[in-house]
């Protein structure tokens, strides 16, 4: 099932805007494979909530590998601390 961009992003500006951090969190869990729970432990804070979000858009968007390659290095100082984290959990 393809994945509405224009709600997913709505709803986390919505979120954020309601500093309603359990909302965002299950938007963010909606399309991964970590929990609410793992969502809010591994990024508390709105704003990286918001970084990560955008870094799923790329990673799930429909674009090639290369272009989604070139999206991230473009990104990469905003993405910094996302992808640690990331990567910080899977090791």
């Amino acid at each position: 099932m393809p994945i509405n961009w224009e709600k997913f992003d709505k709803n986390v500006d919505q979120a954020i805007t309601e500093s309603v951090d359990t909302k965002l969190a299950s938007q963010i869990s909606s399309i991964t494979r970590l929990t609410d729970d793992e969502v809010n432990e591994l990024f508390p804070e709105p704003a990286d909530l918001k970084k990560l979000g955008e870094l799923l858009k790329i990673i799930k968007s429909a674009e090639t590998r290369n272009n989604k390659v070139n999206s991230i290095a473009n990104n990469s100082e905003e993405f910094a601390g996302v992808v640690l984290t990331l990567l910080t959990k899977l090791t």
